[in-house]
């Protein structure tokens, strides 16, 4: 088997080291470049200062752009999570003919390149009259996030006991209250980890934004749009936390899959 002998082993492990180096890499140029006392982009700084960071909290347009992203993330992720969460259960729990092509259906935009999901957003959109509006806004990012709760959320769901339920559904349980203190407990840490996931997914996204957004403005957008006019070196101060913002999260979800796991492991 692959990893086998110490070889393997080691040329697999170099390979994990060159990938995270070859990721890693613009991180460690951008971040030093997002506290640079110089005037321009320069790398290295001739100098440190917080002159970025001040003009990114002391724009008002940012912060406009920042409260956007943060309301479309938190809304849309919220309404993913419900719509994901519901669809994968009844993928997962259901028996019945055409579950294939609907899983594959609700996949289709983490397959289908974002630009051609852009361009059937923009149409279909502009048709329902919702195009450049906040709720429309609200629903592409929501279509391209319920993907991925079903992603994170159908392992959880498969790996979870289906007699539990039964139990509960036998000694009279409704299949709300079997939801409410039954599954939803135990998937409590998938759920979280969904809700993260697609919260910056959200955040994140730029080119269906671009698209169909109007004249609302987020992080993102501004960040491309700025650079298209000009290279701010505001931008690496953007980059810098939303880059510490990611990792925390993401921080946050292996401690607590991690958690969940060690405490499934003393349960059994």
């Amino acid at each position: 088997m692959i990893g086998d002998t110490p070889w393997t082993r080691r040329l697999l492990t170099a390979a994990g080291f060159f990938g995270l180096a070859f990721l890693t890499v613009p991180l460690l140029i951008v971040i030093p470049m997002s506290f640079s006392s110089a005037r321009a982009l320069t790398f290295p700084p001739p100098g440190l200062s917080l002159r970025w960071y001040e003009a990114f909290f002391g724009d008002s347009r940012w912060m406009e752009a920042m409260a956007t992203s943060a309301s479309v993330a938190a809304i849309s992720s919220v309404a993913a999570l419900v719509l994901g969460g519901l669809a994968v259960y009844g993928l997962r729990r259901g028996n019945f003919i055409g579950r294939g092509p609907a899983e594959g259906n609700f996949m289709a935009p983490l397959i289908v390149p974002t630009i051609i999901t852009a361009i059937a957003l923009y149409l279909g959109l502009a048709k329902a009259g919702l195009l450049g509006s906040f709720l429309g806004l609200l629903v592409a990012h929501t279509i391209l996030n319920v993907p991925l709760v079903i992603m994170v959320l159908g392992v959880a769901i498969r790996e979870f006991d289906h007699r539990i339920e039964q139990v509960a559904w036998s000694l009279g349980a409704s299949w709300p209250y079997t939801m409410r203190k039954v599954v939803l407990p135990n998937l409590a840490p998938s759920v979280f980890a969904a809700w993260i996931f697609a919260f910056i997914g959200s955040f994140d996204e730029v080119i269906v934004t671009s698209f169909i957004a109007g004249k609302y403005e987020t992080v993102p957008k501004k960040m491309f749009n700025e650079l298209i006019l000009e290279v701010n070196p505001t931008i690496t101060a953007v980059a810098t936390l939303l880059i510490a913002f990611t990792v925390l999260a993401l921080a946050a979800v292996a401690f607590i899959l991690g958690r969940a796991g060690k405490l499934k492991q003393t349960l059994v």
